[in-house]
């Protein structure tokens, strides 16, 4: 593993870059509640991980000096000039919408330190709020200026990626009802709901610049693995971060009775989760059923098999040219283990 500052730092400076484009993209305009809804949560902070890996594997394609392009102008590898940037935004919008939607079906009052949207605003508006979101993604990407075919490619995975979250999303609801998920229908789940996000970000650039199918599908193989990673060290986070730095309750998973690979092994090992923690607990009682998971193993077992997924999402990266921008693809794949945010 390697230290977290460089990675951070190109993520910082990647993130201003898209702030920049959202609010070029995205302005508040009539109708202002509605547009003010949608840009609510954009505003409010994120570290633009997905986007950020979208414009790395862009430049490691395009073998470019990191920064120094002109992302709305993007070279291809056959010389068609992409905006690469307004495929980043549109990764960043469908980001937002699932929060926005997912904030909804939870009840939940906090997303990133602030009211979540439909506390903020109101349900209605939160909905549309989302809605809007959803649409502008694919006029982004439509914006991007790749010729017909790969535009219809990228926007073919695009819309694949939104049916798989909402399949991975009606599979999470459908678990908190069931006493018998196993870890491979978690998996499944986590990958629809979570990584085939980042499976898009990192393969849409891959199609938008022309390169062969073999690096479209190791880098979505890539997404895939880390984003997996990324969901499970959430989950972990959830139980060992407190609430004020987390943006949320502290152990709302277990509030909630969501299966996650931490409850599933806990449960295989004769912990009894549908008890674990009342329904309205204290830092305290969270506290205990956090050190129970531990004791169990299932917090180290969680955490091992993050890290195994990320070992494998970096191999798919040897596709790529050697150089910064692939370095910090894999290091972005470490810090989604390694952070503590």
């Amino acid at each position: 593993m390697t230290s977290s500052a460089p990675v951070e730092s190109a993520i910082a400076k990647r993130r201003e870059i898209v702030n920049d484009a959202i609010d070029e993209q995205l302005p508040i305009k009539k109708p202002e509640r509605l547009y003010a809804a949608s840009r609510y949560l954009l505003d409010a902070g994120g570290k633009r991980l997905r986007p950020t890996i979208l414009l790395l594997a862009a430049e490691s394609i395009s073998t470019v000096e990191p920064l120094s392009a002109d992302y709305r102008t993007f070279p291809s590898l056959n010389g068609d000039k992409i905006d690469i940037l307004s495929a980043a935004v549109s990764i960043e919008v469908i980001q937002s919408f699932t929060l926005i939607h997912d904030d909804i079906m939870d009840d939940d009052d906090l997303r990133r330190g602030v009211p979540s949207v439909h506390r903020e605003y109101d349900l209605e508006t939160a909905i549309l709020a989302g809605d809007t979101l959803y649409s502008k993604a694919f006029e982004y990407m439509l914006d991007t200026g790749a010729p017909a075919d790969r535009s219809v490619e990228a926007l073919d995975e695009l819309a694949t990626t939104c049916t798989e979250i909402c399949e991975g999303q009606a599979l999470d609801v459908e678990f908190e009802a069931r006493s018998d998920v196993t870890t491979d229908e978690y998996l499944e789940m986590v990958e629809f709901k979570t990584a085939v996000l980042y499976a898009a970000a990192a393969s849409i650039p891959a199609i938008l610049l022309g390169c062969d199918e073999e690096t479209v599908e190791s880098l979505h193989g890539y997404g895939l693995d880390i984003g997996c990673a990324f969901q499970i060290q959430d989950d972990l986070l959830d139980l060992t971060t407190p609430s004020d730095e987390l943006g949320k309750q502290r152990g709302s998973d277990l509030v909630e009775g969501k299966r996650t690979i931490i409850t599933l092994h806990a449960k295989n090992h004769g912990v009894d989760i549908e008890t674990l923690v009342p329904e309205d607990p204290t830092e305290a009682e969270i506290e205990a059923a956090v050190d129970r998971l531990r004791e169990a193993g299932s917090i180290d077992f969680a955490r091992e098999m993050a890290y195994d997924l990320v070992e494998n999402g970096k191999e798919r990266l040897e596709v790529l040219p050697a150089g910064e921008p692939r370095a910090l693809l894999t290091e972005i794949a470490d810090f989604l283990v390694e952070r503590t945010y």
